[in-house]
């Protein structure tokens, strides 16, 4: 019963398609696989258009106003008046005293016939005192007094002289003395009481720390050649009496000075 109704439906359709002028035709093996060919190597063409380049557009701009000029204040500077800082005066002076010991040798000078002929060595103290102008000149007083004997003879000395020096280091002077002096002689050899010239040479040495001070100074010179505040220590040499004819008084004193 369904194969009768089957043949019906194709019957009414194929009568229906010839009376509508459709044509029927047979496709062929080949042509099939040349479709499914064409299918296979197809290939889509995508037609990308070129980029044009953007133009740029500048406007011109006309009757631009310029900025204001700058306006330039100056401005005062107001100088203040600097103080300078006070300057702390550092007192120094040229003033020293000192004080040690003496050897002294007494020669007399007498011809054959003299009956008080001889050497007499004593020993004492000296002390002196002075001032110094600047590092190369300055002035001293002087005195020397025996007061052990020794065999025949004491010795008193003193006089004022001129001082000469030369520094040799900052803390180091070498010295010479140059002066008048009273000399006298007592004793059991030649005696002498003469004022005449006396000569001498020595070295003095700075003992005290010098440090460098802010300030000024009372001396441009302090601080050299013993001239700094404090102890300081001397030795040095003393023909007493320089004179024709009289005795050989010379002295050898050493100690210690203090300067102001």
């Amino acid at each position: 019963m369904k194969k009768i109704s089957l043949s019906l439906i194709v019957l009414l359709a194929t009568g229906t398609l010839s009376h509508a002028g459709g044509d029927f035709y047979t496709v062929t093996p080949y042509e099939v696989e040349d479709t499914r060919l064409a299918e296979e190597t197809y290939v889509e063409e995508v037609y990308v258009a070129p980029v044009e380049e953007e133009e740029v557009y500048i406007e011109e701009v006309e009757n631009i106003t310029p900025p204001p000029p700058v306006e330039i204040v100056e401005t005062a500077v107001v100088e203040r008046a600097v103080t300078p800082p006070k300057v702390k005066n550092i007192s120094t002076n040229g003033f020293y005293a000192g004080l040690g010991i003496a050897a002294t040798r007494y020669q007399t000078n007498c011809s054959s016939n003299c009956a008080k002929s001889g050497t007499a060595n004593t020993m004492g103290v000296t002390a002196r005192a002075g001032y110094d102008f600047n590092q190369y000149i300055g002035i001293e007083a002087r005195g020397i007094r025996t007061n052990f004997k020794s065999g025949k003879g004491t010795v008193k000395h003193a006089g004022i002289f001129i001082k000469p020096m030369f520094p040799v280091a900052d803390t180091t002077n070498i010295y010479g003395l140059v002066g008048l002096a009273k000399t006298t002689t007592q004793g059991s050899l030649q005696r002498t009481n003469a004022e005449t010239l006396a000569l001498g040479a020595g070295v003095e040495v700075d003992l005290s720390k010098d440090t460098p001070k802010d300030g000024r100074y009372g001396r441009v010179f302090d601080g050299k050649g013993d001239q700094e505040k404090g102890l300081g220590a001397f030795i040095d040499y003393e023909r007493m009496v320089v004179k024709s004819g009289a005795p050989n008084l010379d002295a050898l004193s050493a100690g210690v000075t203090y300067d102001f």
